[in-house]
């Protein structure tokens, strides 16, 4: 097994922008770039392949969302964006870096499907868990606690456990405190999805505005169409098992500020049917 290396961020910069190749790769507007990225699993029987020669550039202040499904490998590719998986072969650079380097500089916040809470903790404290080992003092950890349980309307829970809110409070929290790291980049592995429709719908719109806020880069991992339409700036529609790409739908016949009733407008579901079309031909309905 490899390790990823970073791309040449400097060519792919000087090709796009025209600027020097000389510049730092910390001014691209390139935030994730990977090359015919592949990873694939020893078993004992026969090797599984995860992932096969994943090329996606994400640009600053994109809005992504990787949809297809069960098995297909878009938590994988998540995973090796945060450095939590190797690739087995390929490249790949964040912020024209690898993926560890981009770890240990806690350049990406990242939100589980699970709010992951330490129920013996109150609130304000599982915001401040991170700052905690990354040795924060504690006034600018209950700030930056404080400042983001703002930002995700939860002030005045900060001293609730987790076991007293319900669903789509707690994972509020879980991205309260992955915003409290200020990454460049947000990952989130189906934050919504065990959420009833009602609390997703709100979630949905609360995270549109949150995005537009902050203008973080996002990389959301789906299994609802209407969802991925509704987020995303670009919508990765990948492949079953071994994960590929089968098409990269870019969003930009619905405006960036949306409300919920654009789930009714033509522009929403022409993109809607394409995403399905892609699904359909990569044989994801297949029994």
């Amino acid at each position: 097994m490899t390790s990823p290396h970073p791309l040449g961020v400097r060519e792919a910069t000087a090709s796009r922008q025209g600027s020097d190749p000389d510049a730092s790769p910390a001014r691209s507007s390139v935030v994730v770039e990977a090359r015919k990225l592949s990873l694939v699993y020893p078993t004992a029987d026969k090797p599984v392949t995860a992932l096969s020669e994943v090329d996606l550039t994400i640009a600053r202040g994109d809005f992504v969302s990787l949809i297809g499904p069960s098995g297909c490998g878009k938590t994988t590719l998540l995973r090796v964006i945060a450095d939590l998986e190797r690739p087995t072969s390929g490249r790949i650079a964040i912020e024209g870096m690898t993926p560890e380097q981009a770890r240990l500089k806690r350049l990406y916040g990242y939100v589980f499907q699970a709010p992951a809470l330490y129920p013996w903790r109150t609130v304000e404290r599982n915001v401040m868990l991170p700052l905690e080992i990354m040795g924060i003092g504690r006034a600018e950890r209950q700030a930056r606690a404080r400042e983001q349980l703002e930002r995700v309307g939860l002030s005045g829970f900060e001293r609730k456990f987790p076991w007293q809110l319900s669903g789509g409070m707690q994972q509020r929290v879980s991205i309260a405190r992955a915003l409290a790291l200020q990454p460049d980049l947000l990952l989130m592995d189906e934050p919504f999805g065990a959420l009833d429709e009602i609390t997703r719908d709100h979630l949905n719109l609360h995270l549109t505005q949150l995005w537009r806020a902050t203008g973080k880069t996002c990389v959301f991992v789906t299994h609802s169409i209407a969802e991925a339409v509704f987020l995303s700036t670009r919508i990765v529609v990948m492949s079953p098992r071994p994960g590929r790409i089968l098409d990269v739908i870019d969003c930009d016949t619905l405006p960036r500020e949306r409300k919920l009733d654009i789930r009714e407008s033509p522009e929403f579901a022409a993109i809607a049917h394409r995403v399905r079309e892609g699904l359909k031909e990569g044989h994801s309905y297949d029994d």
